[in-house]
């Protein structure tokens, strides 16, 4: 795959890490959105083999879904205020793809590699493409707030993980 190509099974080109929204099914019926970097199959992660993988931190509600359920659906959207529900709140919803999808892969998966950063589990996950669409299709335009608060979600969401410098996020 070249880089930022779309991998087999994906709705998307993707490059580096490209952030995403997930619902994982929870024991409640419910689907948990959650934000979820997923990196591009660029053989810089070497658990990958040439699959795209994301990473859990901790004992989250993804790590728990994706170890009870195995798997998900990964969805693509511009809308910031998805991002920040993701990111900083307990986001349940009935569906699992939401409103402001503008494409969505449903995945396995899988672990393929842990490691321990202090108190926090890393867990880093394989992820299989089942089934996707795209919902949505526009011209793009570059919006820094779009960034800048994609950006913060990411730092935001790490705030309570043990081993991740709170003075570094906040700044």
């Amino acid at each position: 795959m070249t880089d930022g190509a779309s991998p087999d099974g994906w709705p998307v080109r993707l490059r580096g890490v490209t952030e995403s929204v997930v619902t994982t099914l929870g024991p409640n019926g419910r689907w948990n959105a959650a934000a979820l970097g997923l990196h591009a199959p660029d053989g810089s992660v070497e658990a990958s083999g040439g699959s795209v993988t994301a990473r859990t931190y901790g004992r989250t509600r993804t790590w728990r879904n994706f170890t009870e359920r195995g798997g998900g659906v990964v969805q693509f959207t511009t809308d910031p205020r998805t991002f920040v529900d993701a990111a900083l709140t307990v986001h349940e919803v009935d569906d699992p793809v939401l409103a402001t999808a503008d494409a969505w892969v449903e995945v396995r998966a899988e672990q393929v590699a842990s490691e321990t950063d202090g108190e926090t589990t890393i867990r880093t996950w394989e992820l299989d493409p089942v089934e996707s669409a795209v919902l949505a299709e526009r011209v793009p335009t570059v919006n820094r707030g779009f960034g800048a608060v994609v950006d913060a979600t990411v730092a935001a969401s790490r705030l309570d993980v043990p081993g991740f410098d709170e003075g570094a996020l906040l700044d």
